[in-house]
């Protein structure tokens, strides 16, 4: 029906003024469906119905809309939009399958069809559907092609989504809260399904069912983690959140206590026997897992055999096992703040695997020939047993490398001198020379937060890194290139490369990089951003080189660090675009990643027992699992990190410190601290002296009357005015600028409402950054 064309009024509506006659929502929906009756297959409007009951007041158009809008919940009309419905039924128009998304409180539906894009949705039109629900949409498009009256009308399947939060219990009713903003209603929990829990507790709740006509879904206590604030339970909570492990089923500990720590003289017969040569460990201080180990001796010839020696975790975990399942399910160790969640039980991780000093251990080598010049000469993959005579931290190393001075001191010297000469070769090369700070944390007993620590990349790490990478490279060209002579056992199988892990680095978006390029022009930069691979990352490498020490160095460093892809796991041999490797793996670390024991796996396969290629489509499902868990692991410690960077400023709360501007949006700006690398929000809203937009292609925001920027990069001293453990968040507001939020007492502690709660996501910001292990996240 046109907009503008008025019906009939029907004989059965009341004539005259409306003014005195009092209108019942009945009597709407009485001559609704009469109008309905003579317009059939028409979109009938609020504004007609007033007009079939003459000239009628506010509260009569309301009284009107409100019986209209009733009618649609109960399913006897569909509103189409704001005041326009038609007979549920008439118009179906399109009915789309695809996932609800309710992240940010922002609710959306994303089609399963790849060509369609998301679709807003009102609050009004969400049914009972949950984040993550498979549903149904149902919805008409107009005649210019867009689409109206989007609802959800059916729930296909239910997410398996469980929550972290606390109970609140009134007049016998108990309901669960989260500050988890994908959950849109509270959970109501029947007392029988609390499982013991308190309003004290922090719990792990999942949704059970959602009535129709119910206000709130249904929930059931799946576990209680602990007392809220409590260190365990917060840290448990993190993991909980991201659907992370926090316990080992007993069963998989008992079959690992069952596993015998025998060296056997059968075995040996099969292995290359190292014992004898100088081998040692270098790890962080608090490490208990080593996975790797040097060994050291110079040739007859001159060179030096340099030996990287890994624990050999697929002699003891057999393929399906139930020590597998469960390590293939976690895929990666987890690095908290305060602890490791392992892959492997301990047994395993901390005592049989472990490359500890004094004890015989079964290991997978990759031992090179290299000349006084760190080139390689040859290399050789094999099954050994090694044993460790000693265990050297990060620190004591670097001290040897400076002083000179320390036990097995020519050693540790060459081998950092062979490090550096690959080190500078490798740059040469086309790697790329990121180099972002990481923080660790000095603790007290309860946990608690006692210094914020920024870490180095020192020569005795890059030692380290050095030979994990070469090793990585080298078993990865072993299986890309059967045509290599220099690295032994050749590989048996003939026609194309096998079946085979690799970790891939695509090269960066090309728009990105001229993005990049046209903003780094002003300051007096070029950056290459069109050409070969090589040539892009020298550029880019220099532009590195010549931020170093400058104002704007942290700006520009975080949006080179954007422009770059993400590193993955897969069966495509595609290289390393960061490293500047046409072939690479992840071989060096099977105790804590779970790709790295099916590369030892795929090694044996093909090097020693000469088998065919391994089943491709299961291999890769194995890597997009193993990618998936990586990234979920990295959130979870970044999460830990900015929990304790939190409470860490809770005691600080009104002190003020130097910053820089890491990310920018319209709702504030984010800056992380100098000091102790803290980063936290100053909302738009305290910006009292204008109105401040975001300028998303020069990366600040701009006074709309005063033109004054604020850029990324800038160097900014604020106040630290809230903080909200409950959230991980902090709020900063100017230093030197009336401190409204002290003035009003707004000052909060703990659980206090953060104002930056409201909106966390930002093209600009960026996360905290992940502690590791000191070798953490790197690329070895």
């Amino acid at each position: 029906m046109s907009k503008n064309k008025k019906i009939a009024k029907p004989k059965h509506a009341k004539q005259g003024s409306g003014s005195a006659h009092h209108i019942t929502k009945k009597e709407v929906q009485r001559i609704t469906r009469l109008l309905l009756e003579e317009q059939e297959d028409q979109v009938l409007s609020y504004k007609q119905v007033c007009y079939a009951f003459g000239k009628t007041t506010m509260a009569q158009k309301r009284t009107i809309y409100h019986a209209l809008q009733e009618l649609a919940e109960a399913g006897e009309l569909q509103e189409l939009e704001p005041g326009r419905f038609v007979r549920s039924g008439q118009q179906t128009g399109l009915r789309l399958e695809g996932r609800f998304d309710y992240r940010a409180g922002r609710p959306s539906f994303v089609p399963d069809d790849p060509e369609l894009e998301p679709i807003a949705l009102d609050e009004r039109g969400l049914s009972t559907a949950l984040h993550g629900d498979r549903v149904v949409l149902s919805c008409h498009r107009t005649r210019r092609g867009q689409l109206k009256g989007a609802r959800i009308s059916e729930i296909l399947e239910r997410a398996q989504a469980t929550y972290v939060g606390t109970l609140q219990q009134s007049r016998g009713f108990t309901f669960f809260v989260t500050p988890n903003r994908e959950l849109r209603q509270d959970i109501f929990i029947p007392e029988a399904k609390l499982k013991g829990a308190t309003a004290r507790d922090k719990v792990l709740v999942q949704v059970t069912d959602w009535e129709p006509r119910a206000k709130n879904p249904k929930g059931i206590v799946l576990d209680v983690l602990g007392e809220a604030g409590a260190n365990d339970t917060e840290m448990h909570a993190i993991l909980a959140e991201f659907g992370l492990p926090y316990r080992y089923p007993e069963e998989v500990e008992r079959a690992a206590e069952e596993l015998t720590d025998e060296i056997s003289a059968e075995e040996l017969k099969h292995r290359e026997d190292f014992r004898g040569v100088l081998t040692c460990t270098i790890d962080p201080r608090d490490a208990k897992d080593f996975d790797d180990a040097l060994s050291f001796r110079r040739l007859p010839n001159g060179h030096y055999e340099v030996g990287v020696h890994i624990a050999d975790v697929s002699h003891y975990v057999p393929e399906g096992s139930l020590i597998d399942e469960e390590a293939y399910r976690r895929a990666t160790s987890i690095y908290l703040v305060d602890r490791t969640i392992p892959m492997l039980p301990e047994r395993l991780s901390n005592y049989l695997c472990s490359l500890r000093p004094d004890e015989d251990k079964y290991a997978y080598s990759c031992v090179f020939e290299l000349d006084e010049q760190a080139r390689l000469q040859g290399a050789r993959i094999t099954r050994s047993v090694i044993r460790s005579q000693r265990r050297f931290t990060y620190e004591e190393a670097q001290e040897i490398i400076e002083s000179g001075q320390g036990d097995h001191a020519e050693a540790v010297l060459t081998l950092h001198r062979l490090a550096q000469q690959l080190r500078a070769r490798r740059f040469e090369h086309g790697s790329i020379a990121f180099d972002r700070p990481e923080v660790r944390f000095e603790l007290d007993a309860e946990g608690r937060p006692l210094e914020v620590i920024i870490k180095e990349s020192k020569p005795a790490h890059q030692l380290i890194e050095e030979f994990m990478l070469l090793a990585n490279r080298t078993v990865a060209e072993r299986i890309a290139d059967a045509t290599r002579r220099d690295i032994q056992p050749p590989l048996r199988l003939e026609g194309k490369a096998p079946t085979f892990v690799y970790r891939v680095h695509e090269a960066p978006d090309e728009e990105k990089l001229h993005s990049l390029a046209d903003f780094v022009r002003p300051f007096g930069y070029q950056l290459r951003w069109q050409g070969g691979g090589d040539a892009v990352a020298k550029s880019l490498n220099e532009l590195l080189a010549a931020i170093k020490g400058r104002p704007e160095e942290a700006m520009i460093s975080m949006l080179a660090i954007r422009s770059m892809a993400k590193a993955r796991y897969t069966t495509t041999h595609i290289g390393h675009y960061g490293l500047g490797f046409e072939s690479y793996t992840h071989f060096t670390s099977p105790i804590r990643r779970y790709p790295d024991l099916m590369v030892h796996r795929l090694l044996t396969r093909y090097l020693i027992e000469g088998k065919r290629s391994a089943d491709l489509g299961r291999t890769e499902e194995r890597c997009d699992h193993s990618s998936e868990m990586e990234s979920l692991a990295a959130n979870a410690e970044r999460a830990s990190i900015k929990y304790k960077q939190v409470e860490y400023m809770i005691p600080r709360l009104g002190q003020q410190f130097w910053g820089i501007v890491t990310g920018l949006a319209d709702w504030g700006i984010y800056v992380e601290l100098e000091e102790n690398k803290c980063e936290g929000l100053i909302p738009a809203r305290e910006l009292t002296d204008d109105y401040y937009e975001y300028d998303e292609a020069n990366y600040c925001l701009v006074g709309r009357h005063t033109g004054r920027r604020y850029r990324l990069g800038d160097r900014l001293e604020v106040t630290v005015a809230q903080a909200n453990l409950e959230r991980k968040l902090l709020d900063f507001a100017l230093a030197g600028a009336e401190d409204e939020a002290s003035r009003r007492g707004m000052y909060a502690r703990s659980k206090g409402g953060s104002r930056s709660g409201a909106k966390t996501k930002d093209k600009g910001a960026r996360g905290s950054k992940s502690h590791g292990k000191g070798r953490g996240r790197r690329e070895r």
